[in-house]
């Protein structure tokens, strides 16, 4: 209970007195902004099983920049968007549902991942637990300036083409209609979820962005019911998940990246349960009003 007796030893002085705190907090704040900003998006429209997909189908791609020897995040990005053409060349030439073609590259990635790493050249592929769950206390400085970078992209990006995206994920047909270009415009939101992906995977690992991707945005969706709403309230929610995840980890010792997810995930039911609990009361209030004028 010392987060309550003692709020500045418990909530601040880690900060303080770490660096290396310091740096994963503003790690954190950033893997915020570029998912949720994002998954807004992927939640209203119902892409989270691609997200999914493009979480775990970075991996074959950061295990070969390995073995070859270039940068992990141009091997992630490439691999993201292989995937991404590889679900809009199946939609546009099969008869097969999407979900179907996502599905058929998900395990095909996967396998391919799991194919590298135990071969004889996945002994050189560095630390599988750094890519799956992320070593956000381990960020160096250049991290957090190209996913500052990163998350400024992705803010530009969807202020441009808002307007697209959310013509889009309600209406397509009113879309076409106002030449917003759906498909180049769906094109494009696959673009930018896969950019996410990639910038966050170093942070929190590609088993647990999706939590960052899918969690606030899901709980501000809840609550909220305008979409610039929904957008900064995803990424408040976001910033209250890192900061207490962080310091739970710290604090207990337990893995920061799953932490900060677990949080998150707790955050949507604790909303969850108070939206029933208020509509239950809301439902009462209707009750006995109508009740109470049937009398008169």
């Amino acid at each position: 209970m010392n987060f309550l007796f003692d709020p500045w030893a418990w909530w601040v002085e880690p900060f303080i007195d770490n660096p290396f705190m310091r740096s994963a907090l503003w790690a954190g704040l950033l893997t915020v902004v570029t998912t949720s900003v994002v998954g807004i998006w992927v939640v209203l429209r119902g892409l989270s099983f691609l997200g999914d997909a493009l979480a775990h189908g970075v991996l074959p791609g950061i295990a070969i920049a390995f073995i070859i020897g270039i940068d992990t995040g141009i091997g992630a990005f490439i691999a993201a968007m292989v995937m991404v053409l590889g679900v809009s060349f199946i939609r546009s030439n099969s008869p097969l549902p999407e979900d179907t073609s996502i599905g058929i590259l998900f395990v095909g990635f996967l396998a391919l991942a799991v194919v590298i790493m135990s071969s004889g050249l996945g002994a050189y592929a560095g630390d599988l637990n750094r890519f799956l769950f992320g070593s956000i206390t381990g960020t160096t400085s250049a991290g957090i300036t190209r996913q500052a970078i990163v998350a400024a992209g992705v803010v530009v990006a969807t202020i441009v083409f808002y307007r697209a995206f959310l013509v889009m994920t309600f209406d397509e047909i009113q879309a076409r209609i106002l030449n917003l270009r759906p498909r180049l415009a769906h094109l494009g939101l696959l673009a930018l979820l896969a950019i996410s992906i990639v910038a966050s995977f170093e942070t929190v690992g590609s088993l647990l962005v999706m939590a960052f991707l899918i969690a606030p945005p899901a709980t501000a969706a809840i609550i909220a019911h305008r979409v610039p709403v929904m957008i900064a309230l995803a990424v408040v929610i976001g910033f209250i998940a890192v900061i207490t995840g962080l310091l739970i980890s710290y604090h207990h010792r337990t893995a920061a990246g799953a932490t900060m997810a677990l949080v998150a995930v707790a955050l949507f039911f604790v909303a969850l349960f108070a939206n029933l609990v208020h509509s239950s009361l809301s439902g009462h209030g209707e009750t006995a009003q109508a009740h109470s004028s049937h009398s008169h």
